[in-house]
């Protein structure tokens, strides 16, 4: 798993941009940082997708997962191949795709394999890693991304076993706890810190512009509609505004109906990334002849305003880096509670993981029995013919194969949870001279990139990941 996480962990004050605020930069060893160094892989010549990865030399299959501070890429390494060199492939694979030298990959990402990985994902999926502790935008964020990794056929049966089981963590996770009961997210956060730039409540009378129409509009429309707000209406750099707004109940803009628009409205929220970038003189020109406030939000990745529009009379801008700077950090009971849960979850799939990795053994000391057996009835038959002799002959034998199956099979499971897998093939290997083919292995880089305003909570934790779910989509 390759994963590149950014946070800003300093929270609860949100200074204003120009403040002394740092800008997002490299450390004295050159790391990638933060959300600069996420919109540098989503920004490349090519899109990092489950599918490119997936068909690297060597790589069984793989997952893409993206959102506004997290890059991450599952990866299932084929029988034969060395994780090590699986992980130097991806990540000329992910070097290629994003123009970010494989150097600077490699400091910026570590290898997460077995329950480490799988209590890492079931984290992610439980809201536990991310900025507003407990938000479920994630879970579907998971499931998405194995959709569009299926879609591809670059998701590998392990792949599939591993996110459906984050799925089920995160549920049981929902159901026993009381995390993300408040219902919170980093829109949510973004819309809170608006409304308090503005001195208001809530959304009563507000009009509110949305630029974009990706996966992260639609979240910002659906919270939007929740809240009540009056005046919603979007603009796509596509074209797609009215098609996408109109199936949400807000209303499309055209080219020629933006300035007027952002001229009357109290909000605008930027989640595309990929259009031009607004700048100062765009929102003098869009607010010619209004001193009413305004607050510009940026929340996409690779931004969809300049800084400078923040140094405008009346105009406050709040950018991604204040959100997450602003996100609550929740160290509570709750929290420590879907911890357990998670670590519990992880620990059963991996036992359950390392058992399968016997299957293969089972089945050739099965297929040997079943040819023995085979070949006993049809020397009975040939002596008794198909007589009731014969019959309960045949009977007997299957049931002596089932009984002598049944120890060699416990085994099977007791041995891969301890991790003694090679001992119980080798033995079929001596006593049988069975050749046991290995399954898969599956293995996760991450990297994990920091805004060094502070540093990244899990930056010792890493794994392969890649993906263009989460992040706001260009529109």
């Amino acid at each position: 798993m390759v994963s590149h996480h950014a946070r800003t962990p300093q929270r609860g004050s949100v200074p204003r941009w120009g403040d002394g605020v740092p800008g997002p930069a490299g450390d004295e060893e050159g790391r990638g940082s933060g959300l600069e160094f996420l919109a540098r892989l989503g920004s490349g010549p090519l899109r990092i997708t489950s599918e490119v990865v997936g068909g690297t030399d060597g790589v069984a299959g793989a997952v893409v997962l993206s959102t506004c501070n997290r890059f991450e890429v599952y990866c299932d390494v084929a029988p034969g191949t060395e994780p090590d060199i699986a992980k130097r492939r991806v990540l000329a694979v992910i070097s290629t795709c994003s123009g970010v030298s494989e150097a600077e990959l490699g400091r910026a990402m570590d290898c997460l394999t077995g329950t480490a990985m799988a209590e890492h994902l079931f984290s992610v999926g439980a809201g536990l890693d991310s900025a507003v502790v407990g938000e479920r935008e994630i879970a579907g964020q998971l499931r998405r991304s194995l959709a569009s990794a299926q879609e591809a056929k670059s998701a590998s049966g392990a792949l599939v076993r591993l996110f459906q089981a984050a799925s089920r963590a995160a549920r049981e996770v929902g159901s026993l706890t009381a995390l993300g009961e408040a219902g919170r997210s980093v829109v949510s956060v973004a819309l809170d810190l608006a409304l308090s730039r503005l001195g208001r409540q809530d959304l009563s009378g507000l009009s509110v512009v949305v630029i974009g129409t990706g996966a992260y509009a639609g979240s910002t429309l659906a919270l939007l509609a929740a809240r009540a707000c009056p005046a919603v209406s979007v603009y796509s750099w596509s074209g797609r505004a009215e098609a996408f707004a109109s199936a949400r109940g807000a209303t499309g803009l055209a080219s020629a109906d933006l300035p007027d628009a952002i001229r009357r409205a109290d909000v605008v929220i930027g989640c595309s990334g990929r259009g031009p970038r607004l700048g100062a003189e765009d929102f003098r020109v869009f607010r010619r002849g209004t001193s009413r406030p305004l607050v510009v939000v940026d929340l996409a990745l690779s931004r969809d305003f300049r800084p400078e529009a923040g140094d405008l009379p009346g105009l406050d801008l709040i950018t991604l880096e204040h959100v997450l700077r602003a996100s609550p950090r929740e160290q509570t009971d709750v929290v420590r509670q879907a911890g357990g849960l998670v670590r519990e979850a992880a620990a059963r799939f991996e036992e359950d993981r390392q058992a399968r990795l016997l299957d293969p053994a089972i089945v050739a000391l099965r297929e040997h029995m079943q040819s023995v057996l085979a070949g006993e009835v049809a020397r009975v038959k040939n002596q008794h013919g198909c007589t009731a002799t014969s019959e309960a002959v045949e009977f007997a034998l299957r049931r002596v194969v089932r009984q002598l199956l049944h120890v060699p099979t416990t085994r099977a499971r007791e041995l891969a949870a301890a991790g003694r897998q090679d001992e119980y093939t080798a033995a079929l290997e001596t006593l049988f001279g069975l050749d046991v083919t290995a399954a898969p292995v599956e293995v996760g880089l991450a990297a994990d990139a920091e805004t060094h305003t502070g540093a990244c909570p899990v930056p010792e934790r890493r794994a392969v990941g890649a993906p263009d779910e989460t992040l706001p989509a260009a529109s």
